[in-house]
């Protein structure tokens, strides 16, 4: 099961934690190497992760299919349902969707062998002028919190079983 660990400073992410911004992350190690693109679209193909884009049809009106995330994954896409990337690299990922970020990273094990940390980690840019959050924020920080470690180690899981497992 995915863990919390600090959000690092010098990420993507990162940039939003030293700007005031809410972040978290979490973290996960399977025992093979992982590339960015796999994980991309491990997680965002998931079956937990295909309810929230049948949400974001019906509520939003934005549709989102399989084969768009495969395309995010591969880098032949700049957005994917809600989100926009806004930054990428060969180990990181950061989509924008308003006032939220989403963001995916991979780490080589230094342990010299064949296996990769995820990392899955958010920001909420705060619009208020006094950089607080609401009521509404703080009632679904736990739902978050929680959701959030389901779905890194539900794509965890399908890099664990092999990418098409659970399509």
């Amino acid at each position: 099961m995915p863990a919390e660990v600090p959000v690092k400073p010098n990420s993507f992410l990162g940039a939003y934690a030293n700007r005031g911004a809410f972040t978290d992350c979490y973290a996960v190690e399977i025992h093979r190497a992982v590339q960015l693109a796999e994980l991309i679209e491990a997680f965002y193909t998931t079956r937990l992760f295909k309810l929230e884009r049948c949400l974001l049809a019906r509520i939003l009106k934005i549709q989102s299919a399989d084969a768009e995330a495969t395309e995010l994954a591969k880098g032949t896409r700049s957005h994917f349902s809600a989100w926009r990337v806004e930054q990428r690299s060969e180990s990181e990922i950061l989509l924008d969707a308003g006032q939220t970020r989403s963001w995916l990273s991979v780490t080589p094990s230094s342990s010299g062998r064949a296996a990769t940390t995820l990392l899955f980690g958010s920001a909420v840019v705060p619009v208020r002028p006094d950089g607080k959050f609401g009521i509404a924020f703080h009632a679904l920080l736990g739902f978050h919190r929680a959701y959030s470690k389901l779905l890194l180690g539900a794509a965890a899981k399908r890099l664990k079983a092999g990418l098409s497992a659970s399509r």
